[in-house]
């Protein structure tokens, strides 16, 4: 079974309204999130391996304080320009053509691309994927072409609610 990790990223700011919104970083709720997931996420995902991550500040930002926040796990991320978009259409392709000897891919991105991802490819209809939150999927196709609707199975969805007392 293959298997696609999600990762929105964490709360950012828009303290400065003369950023362009690739360049807005992380608010305080977003930091204090990525502590809170890091485990969680690790303990859900296994191996991390490779990750794939957009180049927003933001989702840079994520998957660093996740790799702070582990320590003896130390994450690889390369970043990959066609995961900063809003697009379910878009990120479905990126999908697509990944390469099907990965077994595993994970994916640190953006709403609303995300939620209605997940929602085409599994009989989920989840309102918003919240910042920080994980999703995990399974897909027993052999080759990520063929990636479609109600295709995967969602096998977990981890908030940072859930981690908060």
């Amino acid at each position: 079974m293959k298997k696609l990790h999600l990762i929105r990223h964490a709360k950012s700011s828009w303290a400065d309204p003369e950023l362009k919104d690739k360049q807005r970083p992380l608010n305080k709720r977003g930091i204090k999130a990525c502590g809170l997931m890091a485990r969680p996420v690790l303990m859900a995902a296994g191996e991390l391996g490779t990750i794939f991550c957009s180049p927003a500040v933001r989702t840079q930002q994520t998957i660093e304080l996740i790799d702070k926040t582990l320590k003896k796990n130390k994450l690889h991320w390369q970043l990959d320009n066609r995961l900063y978009t809003f697009d379910p259409e878009e990120l479905l392709i990126w999908c697509q053509q990944l390469n099907d000897t990965l077994e595993e891919v994970k994916v640190v991105a953006h709403n609303p691309a995300l939620t209605d991802l997940v929602n085409w490819l599994t009989d989920c209809k989840l309102d918003n994927i919240p910042t920080c939150a994980y999703v995990q999927l399974g897909f027993d196709g052999d080759s990520w072409q063929d990636l479609s609707e109600n295709s995967c199975e969602l096998l977990a969805l981890l908030k940072p609610k859930m981690y908060t007392a």
